[in-house]
């Protein structure tokens, strides 16, 4: 499916209801856990103090792929010491794509499976279906989501620019 196409299906949508309500931000980030193919865990706590970029994603989908491309963009941009990133992957048979989904999007950061109802339940928090992918989440310096984008969101039409805005402000802010 297009971002084209799932922005269209949720304008379409609207007023049926379909779409889901915003979570409340900011809010406390949960501890996402993250568990890579060498079986080591990954916290999302453990990037405090740093922005973390936090994607859920399906290691099938292109726009997942673009959007980790992106988040690594801000990596090597801003120096890995201040920004720092998290994916989750949470299709069915993600583990056999994880390594495939990494080299296609050249991401270097730890990439990994979590917990689906984990992620609906304490991240994604999506009133109603349907839910589009990537999720990105952008957690500042004191571990608080600021920022929370669905795949259908405009925020992803000029991500890379949208996302660097947002980095930049929350570096400037005290940690």
């Amino acid at each position: 499916m297009t971002r084209r196409y799932a922005l269209a299906l949720a304008a379409a949508g609207a007023g049926a209801g379909l779409v889901h309500a915003a979570p409340k931000l900011p809010r406390p980030a949960p501890d996402l856990v993250v568990t890579l193919n060498s079986g080591q865990l990954v916290k999302l706590s453990s990037l405090r103090g740093k922005v973390a970029l936090v994607e859920l994603l399906l290691t099938t989908c292109p726009h997942c792929a673009r959007c980790a491309h992106v988040m690594q963009q801000m990596i090597t941009e801003f120096g890995p010491t201040r920004v720092a990133a998290l994916g989750g992957a949470i299709n069915d048979g993600a583990r056999n794509d994880l390594t495939r989904f990494q080299l296609n999007s050249g991401a270097k950061f730890p990439i990994g499976i979590s917990d689906r109802e984990f992620a609906y339940d304490q991240m994604i928090q999506a009133a109603k279906p349907p839910v589009y992918f990537p999720q990105l989440f952008v957690v500042d310096r004191k571990g608080m989501i600021r920022a929370h984008y669905h795949g259908d969101d405009n925020f992803f039409l000029d991500e890379e620019k949208n996302l660097r805005a947002i980095v930049e402000k929350l570096l400037k802010e005290t940690a």
